[in-house]
């Protein structure tokens, strides 16, 4: 009975210190300091296009680029799943040479139910890609559909498996305060400026910006 209660408290302190490490290299993970002349890529559906919101002046893109004096592209495209989104990406990474790309994909693959592994794998693809062109990349977490919106598993565990950051409560923090909103689904000006805020201190607390 000794015996196995010590190896009960020698597997919690296993898995403690497991939790405290990962917990501490998304803490201190570093990005490549962005120069004044870099480029990002804002690659998502409609959140990140901004429909409910003027998409020059009020999409989190558009913000974000006011906060950081970097030039951020638009490339979000309402309505599309994660699927067309990967076929998308590899002309958007040649076209732009981005040298950071900010994900925010998957909310049509929730809202129509479609299979969450693929969605995992595609994210992961994503990823790979914008990888493999030499830009770095953090993800938006998307909340999946229901009463008490809440960021869906996927991305944790894409984030988890890609070893990459992720900003996980802003967009379902935004999705549950009604005036925030601009319909059941899109934020307002004042939801995509605390969208654009949240990445903005992301890449600040990161070391992309200074």
């Amino acid at each position: 009975m000794l015996r196995q209660s010590g190896f009960i408290s020698y597997c919690f302190t296993l898995i403690l210190i497991v939790s405290m490490t990962a917990c501490s290299e998304s803490d201190t993970a570093k990005l490549q300091a962005l120069s004044q002349d870099a480029v990002i890529l804002a690659f998502g559906d409609s959140l990140t296009y901004g429909t409910g919101a003027n998409f020059d002046t009020e999409s989190y893109p558009a913000v974000l680029s006011q906060l950081s004096g970097r030039q951020v592209i638009n490339a979000g495209i309402p309505g599309e799943i994660s699927r067309e989104g990967l076929l998308r990406l590899d002309e958007l990474l040649t076209l732009h040479q981005p040298d950071l790309v900010v994900l925010c994909h998957g909310g049509n693959d929730l809202i129509r139910k479609l299979d969450t592994e693929l969605l995992k794998q595609n994210l992961i693809a994503m990823i790979e890609k914008v990888r493999g062109s030499g830009a770095e990349v953090v993800m938006l977490s998307v909340p999946k559909p229901g009463i008490f919106l809440k960021p869906s598993p996927v991305y944790k565990e894409v984030s988890s498996a890609s070893q990459v950051l992720l900003e996980n409560d802003v967009i379902a923090d935004i999705e549950s305060e009604a005036h925030l909103k601009s319909d059941p689904i899109h934020p307002n000006a004042a939801g995509y400026k605390r969208l654009a805020e949240a990445v903005h201190n992301l890449l600040l607390k990161h070391g992309a910006l200074d």
